[in-house]
C-alpha cells in the first residue's frame, strides 16, 4: 500500500492511525480551537497523527433555511488560523471544480463529498492543486465501483500527493445506512489508504423531515469494526455540544466522548497490530 505524506503527518503501510477530527461546520474560531487542542493533546499521547477538519460550506442540506457555514474567503482565513495555531494539517470540502485551486492553497488535504464522487472535473480539478485528495464514497455506489474514482484522480495526476478514500455507508432503503467491512477490504486493494467515516455512517439522511437524523451512539462500536478490520484512518466529527451545532449536531459525537473513544481505539489499533 502507498503511504501518503500531509506535512509531518504519514497514513498508510505500517503507520499508526491518523485521526481526522473537527466540527462539522467552521464556527467560531475558538470553539475550533478548544476541539483542535483537545484532540490534538489526544492524539499525540496516544501516538496518533491528527488532521483537523471543519467546511467553510454545507453545500448539500436538507432544507435551504439551515446555515451553509462562512463562505471560501472567510472560511479559507480561518482554516489557515487554525492550522498555523494548531501546528497541525487542516482538510475541508470542496463543492465545485472552480475552488479546488483557491482551497489547495490554504489546506493540506481536499475532501471530495460523497454526493460529488462521480464529478470528473471536481476530481481532475483537486487532482491538479497537487494536494492530497480525500474522497468520500458515494452512498449510492459500491465500493468496485471507486476503482473507477481512483482511475480519474491517477490519470489527473493526484498519484504524486496521493489519494485517500473514505468509507461513510450505502444506502439501505429510505433514511439508512449501512457500512460494508468486506468493502473496506476490496477498497484498500486499490493501493491507496482507507478512511472509515465514524459518525456521518451512523447518519439517517433526511430522517427528520427537513435534516438528517442520526445515531451517533452506535458510533463507537462502527469505529471498533474498521479499527479491526484494518483502516489506516479515521474520520470523527466533534463538538463541544452537539445539540447547538450548526450542522450535523445528530450526528456528531461530544468532544468529551470522542477523547475517550480515541483512547479505546488505540489499545485495539495496539492489539490487531500485535
Amino acid at each position: 500500500m502507498n503511504t501518503i505524506n500531509v506535512g509531518e503527518v504519514k497514513i498508510g503501510g505500517e503507520e499508526g492511525l491518523a485521526i481526522i477530527a473537527g466540527p462539522c461546520t467552521l464556527e467560531s474560531y475558538d470553539l475550533c480551537m478548544t476541539i483542535g487542542e483537545a484532540v490534538k493533546a489526544k492524539c499525540e499521547s496516544l501516538g496518533m497523527s491528527y488532521i483537523f477538519k471543519a467546511s467553510f460550506d454545507k453545500a448539500n442540506r436538507s432544507s435551504i433555511h439551515t446555515p451553509r457555514g462562512l463562505g471560501i474567503d472567510e472560511g479559507l482565513k480561518q482554516l489557515e488560523k487554525i492550522g498555523a495555531a494548531l501546528g497541525v494539517p487542516t482538510t475541508t470540502d470542496v463543492h465545485e471544480s472552480y475552488q479546488a485551486e483557491q482551497v489547495g492553497e490554504v489546506v493540506d488535504v481536499l475532501q471530495i463529498p460523497a454526493f460529488l464522487c462521480r464529478q470528473t472535473d471536481l476530481l481532475v480539478a483537486a487532482a491538479k492543486t497537487g494536494k492530497v485528495v480525500n474522497v468520500k464514497k458515494g452512498q449510492f455506489l459500491s465500493p468496485a465501483e471507486m476503482k473507477n474514482v481512483v482511475n480519474k484522480l491517477s490519470e489527473s495526476g493526484a498519484d504524486q500527493a496521493g489519494i485517500m478514500l473514505t468509507e461513510r455507508g450505502t444506502f439501505f432503503g429510505y433514511n439508512r445506512l449501512v457500512n460494508d467491512f468486506m468493502g473496506l477490504g476490496d477498497m484498500m486493494e486499490y493501493g491507496w489508504p482507507v478512511c472509515f467515516d465514524v459518525t456521518h455512517s451512523t447518519q439517517q439522511p433526511g430522517g427528520e423531515g427537513n435534516a438528517s437524523g442520526g445515531r451517533p451512539e452506535r458510533a463507537p462500536l462502527l469505529a471498533k469494526c474498521a479499527v479491526a478490520a484494518g483502516v489506516q484512518s479515521l474520520f470523527i466529527e466533534t463538538h463541544t455540544d452537539p445539540s447547538q451545532a450548526l450542522s450535523d449536531g445528530a450526528t456528531m459525537l461530544p468532544l468529551e466522548r470522542t477523547l475517550t473513544l480515541l483512547e479505546e481505539l488505540a489499545r485495539l489499533h495496539a492489539a490487531v497490530n500485535e
